[in-house]
């Protein structure tokens, strides 16, 4: 299978899946659970963009918090490498992308509403807080896509544990040099999240989310799951509210 046809199956998949053209999508992946993909990240980031079609926003998280913590409290737009796989590092490094300022949690996008939803975010105090592109994709009816990844690794949860706030949330405050795209210098203090003692258990999500609100399919040999980002802070939110530790479980 060369890379033009990859780039179809992956396309024609997505649509199956119930990925919508148009719309803006969070994308959280794993390159290897699909096996052998010719042309590698750049062609699931190809396949992600057809399918989204001309007037679609591509999102991908750009998470930094391995590197950029209390050893190493600095965060460059431009530089900092992402740690959340090879599809969102790729796709970080691709001419175009944009990203989000915050020191831990950022966001990579591309497509005419990218600058909306990512350019508030170093307005936040919190990893994901009103102002990140989590929410914004919310408000903007949005969805989460899981590439072969399963529902674990959801960002956008934070979001809604931090309208909750449960007691395992949050550590204590740092502040971090930021370098600008622009090159410029400033500095952000943030309230840092802590799930000292806990595991996340996102996956549990799926069992609350009904009809349309959660479809699933295949992309090549990955196993897709598209959820509807309102849908997923409703149904989260409510979960936290009755038992805040709905979605964590204890370590060891």
């Amino acid at each position: 299978m060369i890379e033009e046809q990859a780039i179809e199956r992956i396309e024609a998949h997505l649509a199956e899946a119930g990925l919508r053209p148009g719309g803006a999508a969070l994308v959280h992946s794993s390159l290897k659970s699909m096996r052998y993909v010719p042309g590698g990240p750049e062609t699931v980031v190809q396949g992600l963009l057809h399918a989204l079609g001309s007037g679609g926003t591509l999102l991908m998280p750009a998470l930094t918090y391995l590197t950029v913590n209390a050893d190493h409290p600095v965060f460059d737009v431009r530089g900092s490498p992402s740690c959340v796989g090879a599809v969102p590092e790729h796709f970080r490094t691709r001419p175009g992308t944009l990203r989000s300022v915050n020191p831990t949690h950022s966001v990579c996008g591309i497509g005419p509403h990218a600058e909306a939803l990512l350019g508030t975010h170093h307005m936040d105090e919190t990893p994901a807080g009103p102002h990140s592109p989590y929410a914004g994709l919310r408000d903007a009816g949005g969805q989460v896509v899981f590439l072969g990844c399963g529902l674990r690794p959801n960002t956008s949860m934070h979001g809604v544990e931090e309208l909750v706030e449960p007691t395992y949330l949050f550590g204590g405050t740092m502040t971090y040099r930021v370098v600008l795209a622009d090159g410029r210098e400033t500095h952000m203090t943030c309230r840092c999240h802590a799930f000292k003692g806990w595991r996340q258990r996102y996956d549990r999500l799926g069992a609350l989310l009904e009809g349309g609100e959660l479809r699933t399919g295949r992309v090549l040999n990955a196993e897709v799951h598209v959820v509807d980002a309102q849908a997923l802070w409703q149904k989260a939110e409510a979960a936290l509210r009755r038992d805040p530790f709905f979605f964590v479980e204890r370590v060891g």
